[in-house]
């Protein structure tokens, strides 16, 4: 876990319900060395955020209209290799997860029915590896 001497994770999160987003924010603004520096409704604008903010960690819906998470994710990692991507969704089963992380540009998974901590936790893990430049 991040120690009080590091910077806080840049951390923007992407879901086109509004009330996912919204619950997000105020769980990740409780959460010490996280600064939530974004809040997008689709791909398209997730990308847009990115360009602008430079998060550390990007928590990704995969079904968003516009553009779906899976496309907007391999646009991000050209964009900014080190930002890691956390898919978060409830439409990927188990034993989907695996392929899903090795054919695209997504870093972790976590399944939105997951408790709010394994999010935390996942997000600190993946802020720490884009920290250290590790992918």
């Amino acid at each position: 876990m991040l120690s009080n001497q590091q910077a806080e994770l840049k951390v923007l999160v992407a879901d086109d319900h509004e009330l996912t987003r919204l619950s997000l924010k105020f769980s990740l603004s409780k959460q010490r060395n996280i600064a939530l520096v974004g809040l997008a409704s689709n791909g398209r604008e997730a990308i847009d955020l990115v360009e602008r903010h430079h998060p550390e960690v990007l928590i990704l819906d995969l079904q968003m209209p516009v553009m779906d998470g899976l496309s907007a994710s391999t646009l991000v990692k050209k964009i900014e290799p080190d930002t890691q991507i956390l898919a978060y969704s409830s439409a990927v089963e188990d034993s989907q997860t695996m392929p899903i992380t090795e054919t695209v540009s997504i870093d972790g998974f976590c399944h939105k029915d997951a408790p709010t901590e394994e999010l935390v936790e996942l997000v600190h893990q993946l802020g720490e590896r884009s920290l250290n430049g590790t992918t």
